[in-house]
């Protein structure tokens, strides 16, 4: 191993639970490729069997918006109430919903 373990790229780890139907960000860790990070993931994030699906991306590969583009980005939404869940009246029938 004459690679340098400081310079293993830098993975976003996504573990999808027995009850969950996505994936939930749980973390971050380093790998040297994407099975090492898969199995690095496995061990650190799902040590008590409870996911049934993990996704690794390399951290260089997410592409965010900034917090200052929230209100170009968010805001346009608050007009359309229809999008709201408390905009419908659900039957009784409807439990949970």
């Amino acid at each position: 191993m004459s690679e340098n373990k400081s310079n293993w790229p830098l993975w976003e780890v996504f573990v999808r639970s027995r009850q969950g139907l996505g994936h939930k960000h749980v973390g971050s860790l380093h790998a040297s490729d994407a099975e090492m990070a898969i199995g690095n993931a496995r061990d650190v994030y799902t040590r008590r069997q409870e996911g049934v699906s993990i996704w690794v991306v390399p951290a260089e590969s997410i592409t965010a918006s900034s917090p200052s583009d929230s209100e170009a980005l968010f805001d346009p939404a608050n007009d359309k109430v229809y999008r709201h869940p408390t905009f419908f009246v659900l039957p009784d029938e409807v439990n949970h919903m």
